[in-house]
């Protein structure tokens, strides 16, 4: 009887993949929610109980209004990947291969910048200057604590800043998520599998049902 040369190998178990990082808005996603609940309790009181061109008016509203007040709240998201960055924005998916990316910049607005100079707003990361301000008196009063602590003491190393340094106040929340993306980007730039080219796809799933709804309630209005 004649054995085969070699036994089959076994089966290797599935690498595991990373699943992206999500950021999005709570308040902007709460904002959406109430909104959209005006919205449709108004609009579809309107639709059964209106009379007239009534209904057909609320019915242009809503198909206008609805795929507006989602692409605004509900629809912007930042997914951070190993290999890329998609930014969800209300019209556009944006999606950058972190070898063409230049920077991540935080301003008054959050934004990434391409290798070839062209900027796409982060939606998803709002800047709020109350919240840096916030963030900056909690460092402020860190700072104070630890060095009243140190001189109580007798000297550095001892109290609330034990090890002789200044204990660090996390940043505003936008503030922090665009520099855990700087690091992802510091880290991930020149891998070989975070290379390609930016795609950008608009979002027809909102423009579309958008531009209806402004066509059908211009064409209403005009007809008097």
């Amino acid at each position: 009887m004649t054995t085969p040369d070699h036994q089959p190998s076994e089966p290797q178990p599935p690498v595991p993949t990373v699943k992206d990082r999500v950021h999005r808005s709570s308040a902007a996603i709460a904002g959406g929610v109430v909104m959209l609940a005006i919205v449709l309790w108004l609009g579809l009181d309107a639709l059964f109980n209106g009379h007239g061109r009534t209904p057909w008016l609320a019915l242009a509203t809503m198909i206008l209004v609805v795929p507006l007040v989602v692409a605004f709240t509900l629809r912007p998201a930042v997914y951070a990947g190993e290999d890329r960055l998609r930014v969800r924005n209300p019209f556009r998916m944006i999606t950058l291969p972190w070898g063409e990316i230049a920077a991540l910049r935080s301003s008054y607005s959050n934004e990434v910048v391409a290798e070839s100079g062209t900027k796409y707003q982060l939606w998803a990361v709002p800047v709020s200057l109350r919240a840096r301000k916030r963030a900056a008196r909690r460092q402020t009063r860190s700072e104070a604590a630890a060095r009243d602590g140190g001189g109580r003491s007798g000297g550095p190393g001892t109290g609330p800043g034990a090890g002789g340094g200044v204990s660090v106040v996390g940043r505003a929340e936008g503030d922090q998520i665009v520099e855990d993306l700087r690091e992802l980007l510091e880290r991930r730039g020149q891998a070989e599998g975070a290379q390609g080219e930016i795609v950008v796809r608009w979002a027809y799933e909102v423009v579309v049902p958008a531009v209806a709804g402004a066509v059908l309630l211009v064409i209403l209005l005009a007809m008097g």
